[in-house]
């Protein structure tokens, strides 16, 4: 499958020319108490003989920064540009620098036009005699805040997409590790379940029989959730492929097994991960019952604790000694440690895996994940 390509790459490969709405309206926002301290501004000479005329005060910002307004906005493309070629800090200034001289000049020539136009060369040169080194440092102060806003805005557009891309990467790194975990389950418990019909066929070709048909209903899970796709099942089904789990492992073991479920039908239809309580089962199966011919009881337990489902399993079989550490026992195998990993990588600190046991006291597993 074909991944997307990060949000970040496709800004930074093609830049455009128009800025998006959000910056024109930020923009035009950001220009509302200058042209309105500009307006005042322009007045201020003839507030005392003739009072504030609204349309002479509106004209004179309109003509004297409605040059610099429209030519800032070339600095969208251009801080586009530089960043589609990932200039440095150092570049971007010197940039700007000399954009900025451009931009003085260009400022300089548009404003004398306009005024020679309307009023005549003599006013423009009057005009500028008298205040066009105001003007270009007002344009120049401009300059620069509206660089450093485009600037900061794509900043923080591109961290946003690459933290967004980050995520989604880690995700698809989450998913493929827990695609990997279970097809590692897949075959470990098709190879022991198997391991268990054959040692039934030498014994009785009868109960052999009914395991097998017992086996086919457990593969038609494992085949539906594999084309599904999908990594979650209902508790319901995973609880039900655990029972018939247990019956082919009761044909084997015989009254040797005698299984005690306590299960909250309210949590029954909570997700969970498909095979997640099988090789729980499967641990006590075979650390418990296989190696003694004493009859002991298996007990699973499903609950619901607030916001998160409870899911125990226990066996009143030897018990192991546990690491000072708290992890998990030598000799665990395949399945505990891969419940853990997934359980983990699909809640993170959100699920919890636990496992008690003392020599002589049984082994317990508890599960609690988000419902």
């Amino acid at each position: 499958m074909q991944s997307p390509t990060p949000a970040f790459v496709q800004l930074t490969s093609s830049w455009q020319w128009a800025p998006p709405r959000e910056v024109l309206r930020t923009y035009a926002l950001a220009w509302l108490p200058i042209l309105l301290i500009y307006m005042v501004a322009v007045e201020t000479d003839g507030i005392w003989t003739r009072g504030f005329n609204l349309f002479s005060a509106m004209h004179g910002t309109v003509r004297n920064l409605g040059p610099t307004f429209l030519l800032l906005l070339l600095l969208w493309p251009l801080t586009g540009w530089m960043e589609a070629r990932r200039f440095g800090a150092a570049r971007q200034i010197a940039v700007h620098a000399g954009t900025g001289v451009l931009f003085a000049f260009a400022y300089y020539a548009l404003l004398w036009l306009l005024i020679a136009a309307e009023s005549g060369v003599a006013a423009a040169e009057r005009a500028r005699e008298n205040w066009f080194i105001w003007q270009i440092q007002i344009g120049m102060l401009i300059y620069a805040a509206a660089a450093g806003a485009f600037a900061a805005y794509r900043a923080v557009q591109r961290a946003r997409q690459e933290a967004a891309a980050a995520a989604q990467a880690q995700m698809l790194l989450a998913r493929t590790e827990l695609a990997a975990l279970r097809n590692k389950l897949n075959p470990h418990f098709l190879f022991n379940t198997l391991h268990s019909i054959l040692a039934l066929v030498r014994k009785d070709a009868v109960r052999a029989e009914q395991a097998l048909f017992g086996f086919s209903e457990m593969l038609r899970y494992l085949l539906d959730t594999e084309r599904s796709g999908e990594d979650q099942v209902l508790l319901r089904d995973e609880l039900a492929f655990t029972e018939q789990y247990l019956a082919l492992e009761s044909i084997r073991l015989g009254d040797r097994l005698k299984i005690d479920w306590q299960v909250d039908d309210e949590a029954l239809a909570a997700s969970v991960p498909a095979l997640t309580v099988q090789p729980l089962v499967e641990n006590s199966i075979k650390h418990a019952f296989n190696p003694r011919s004493e009859p002991g009881t298996l007990m699973v337990r499903v609950q619901l604790a607030g916001d998160r489902v409870e899911i125990d399993v226990a066996d009143d079989g030897p018990g192991v000694q546990l690491p000072a550490d708290g992890g998990l026992p030598p000799g665990s195998g395949l399945g505990l440690p891969t419940v853990a990993r997934r359980l983990a990588l699909r809640w993170g600190s959100a699920a919890s895996f636990k496992v008690q046991s003392a020599p002589g006291a049984g082994f317990q597993v508890k599960v609690a994940i988000p419902r």
